[in-house]
């Protein structure tokens, strides 16, 4: 098939959108741009473990009451995990469809040619940059064209419109998030003790949900009960209770799990670091004492 050259020109109306609100359509996040990326992208590690990854639906929230999680293993002993923790529970219903930043497992792959990642790799970038610098809601279609120096109709060819480009977004840091806790060097990733890795991953996810405190919040207020069902928040909710099983074993890891992210919910952060002025150090060290309190 012949290739289309791209003009530059804008095939969209002269006036350009805004995105109000950024993230009104929450089956946004199953985006082009989420799809066309190869798998092949992902680490052995990450691949390896089915039940860990944001594209993962499963929860430890299925163990009952009482009983230790059934959680994944990172690194080498992954192969050895259970079958019950590989297994995605959405095929037997025991989690309702719900609301991802990834695509969908056993999605097709599709190799992406080198100057198009190129391209999303400038889109993205340029999109990242405004954010940080005005706001999600200043973010326009045509004033990433211009900051990345990719034509607008490419722009709107591979993410559509500025809420699937801020969804893209999204999806582009949390998985770099995952790579570096599921398969990245220690503390964070796998090789260091338990309570290291922990702290290291708390103390990460400071740092991501300030990074993209206004995008995330603006998530949540599209779709508030959307974050206890994403894939995102799912793996970290897998990833913390698996530690947690393996540093109180006679806990309810699942359930110490959901109470530990609790404090990290985007519209929290919100408030503790702009409304009440803490730093990321700050809110580090609360969250080590908040830790400490369980001896």
């Amino acid at each position: 098939m012949a290739r289309t050259k791209d003009t530059g020109a804008d095939h969209r109306p002269a006036t350009d959108r805004k995105p109000e609100p950024a993230f009104a359509r929450p089956e946004a996040s199953a985006t082009p741009e989420a799809s066309a990326r190869p798998e092949a992208s992902r680490t052995p590690e990450a691949s390896a473990a089915p039940a860990v990854p944001a594209t993962s639906q499963a929860s430890a929230d299925s163990a009952a009451p009482g009983a230790s999680a059934a959680t994944p293993t990172e690194g080498p002993a992954a192969a050895t995990e259970s079958p019950a923790a590989s297994a995605d529970p959405r095929a037997s219903g025991a989690i309702p469809p719900a609301v991802t930043l990834l695509p969908a497992p056993g999605a097709p792959v599709v190799t992406e040619r080198a100057d198009a990642a190129r391209n999303r790799r400038k889109i993205l970038d340029a999109a990242a940059r405004i954010v940080a610098e005005v706001g999600p809601e200043a973010v326009t279609m045509n004033q990433v064209a211009h900051a990345s120096g990719i034509g607008v109709g490419t722009v709107y060819r591979r993410f559509g419109d500025v809420a699937q480009l801020l969804w893209a977004l999204l999806d582009d840091r949390e998985r770099q998030f995952q790579e570096a806790y599921l398969s990245g060097p220690p503390p964070l990733g796998p090789g260091a003790p338990d309570d290291e890795r922990l702290r290291a991953f708390l103390d990460a996810l400071v740092d991501r949900i300030i990074e993209q405190r206004e995008l995330l919040l603006a998530a949540q207020a599209a779709a508030p009960s959307a974050r206890y069902t994403s894939g995102a928040y799912l793996a970290m909710h897998t990833h913390v209770a698996m530690l947690l099983s393996r540093l109180r074993p006679e806990t309810h890891p699942a359930l110490l799990a959901h109470l530990l992210l609790a404090p990290f919910s985007p519209s929290l952060m919100h408030h503790l670091s702009v409304e009440r002025a803490l730093s990321a150090e700050e809110l580090k060290a609360g969250v080590d004492a908040l830790l400490n309190l369980g001896g």
